[in-house]
């Protein structure tokens, strides 16, 4: 057996030197004589843990020192129904953007905690999501808690090419399959949020980067675990966190520190979808991708073959050539590869050359 190129759209691979790592430091972290799952969160180290990892992040995304970085529990999902609770008044509404099912989530999430408009979906006559909405300023309500969107639909593939204006409302983007891809003006949002199982670690964290005035805010009657403000004055150990997931974050932190930054990471993950999406396009329509090009993601592509029928020898042939977990998502069916900051150039040139072998053969 030997590891394969994973291309699962989450939880998703992590850096392999990562892992090394982790593996090296499994039975004695640091000074402990003892795993890190095995330490007290309250303890010296692991509280010097939890400072690096956010001074890190910090440093990579140039996170202003307004804004509060929480390391949370729950996952993504869970801040759905989080964000109307400390951040609207009861009665208060809040304005959603829906560009496919990840948004389509949230706007349900939040339908019990504030009253939800959608300013806009962009769902064509047919019900697809083939391309990421305008936002006009102009028409999100100036009353309204907030404008929430998902920069990145990872089982559509629809990403929006630019941070759309929310006007004096502040703006709160689900960045969980894009975050850390690029850099990002963090100043132009109220919130951004992310599952931390595609670009930060494994599954089970989720990050909060809140400005700091918004925590003021008084929101809906909650109890204190799910008030981001006391998590923010506990430094994200209000309770027992996810000790290993913030362990491995740590270390995903200082991997792209030691990559060269975002910039860096921009670079190879733009360098990587390009020659995917080329792979599609160039293959006389064997392979397509209906996502208007201006709005396709960099992180998750989906496709289909120009006959379905093909699909199980597609994925069978695919992962005996050490390519795994590219069949697409159940809602829209075909195939998908997910491209996060794990994945290595050389991982996609063997799906693509694989993917040439195969429609030779089988067109």
């Amino acid at each position: 057996m030997s590891r394969a190129f994973n291309f699962c759209a989450g939880p998703a691979a992590l850096p392999e030197a990562v892992l090394r790592q982790a593996q090296a430091e499994l039975l004695e972290w640091g000074a402990e004589r003892a795993s890190v799952m095995e330490v007290s969160h309250r303890g010296a180290a692991f509280e010097a843990l939890v400072a690096q990892a956010e001074a890190d992040l910090r440093s990579l995304m140039g996170i202003p020192d307004d804004y509060a970085v929480l390391f949370l529990q729950g996952g993504a999902t869970q801040q759905f129904a989080l964000l109307p609770m400390n951040l609207a008044a009861p009665g208060q509404g809040a304005d959603y953007v829906v560009s496919g099912h990840w948004s389509q989530r949230a706007v349900a999430e939040g339908e019990p905690h504030v009253r939800t408009r959608v300013l806009v979906d962009a769902a064509d006559a047919a019900g697809l999501y083939l391309r990421a909405p305008e936002v006009d300023a102009a028409a999100v309500d100036p009353d309204a808690a907030y404008l929430h969107y998902c920069h990145n639909e990872t089982i559509h593939g629809v990403e929006f090419p630019a941070v759309p204006d929310s006007g004096a409302v502040p703006l709160v983007g689900d960045f969980s399959s894009t975050i850390l891809s690029r850099p990002l003006d963090v100043a132009r949002f109220g919130v951004i949020y992310a599952g931390a199982q595609k670009n930060i670690g494994p599954s089970g964290l989720a990050l909060v980067i809140v400005r700091r005035d918004l925590l003021e805010r008084a929101g809906q009657p909650r109890a204190r675990v799910l008030t981001w403000a006391a998590h923010a004055r506990a430094g994200s150990l209000l309770h027992t966190p996810p000790t290993f997931s913030i362990y491995l974050a740590a270390l995903v932190f200082a991997w792209l520190r030691e990559m060269g930054g975002l910039e860096v990471m921009a670079a190879i993950n733009q360098r990587k979808a390009q020659r995917l999406y080329h792979a599609i396009d160039d293959s006389e329509g064997f392979y397509r991708n209906p996502v208007d090009p201006a709005s396709r993601s960099w992180m998750n592509v989906p496709f289909w073959l120009h006959d379905e029928g093909l699909n199980a020898a597609f994925l069978e042939e695919s992962r005996e050539a050490g390519l795994l977990a590219l069949k697409g998502h159940r809602e829209i069916g075909g195939l998908r590869a997910s491209l996060y900051n794990a994945m290595p150039e050389a991982g996609v040139a063997a799906l693509t050359d694989f993917m040439g072998d195969f429609a030779r053969r089988k067109g």
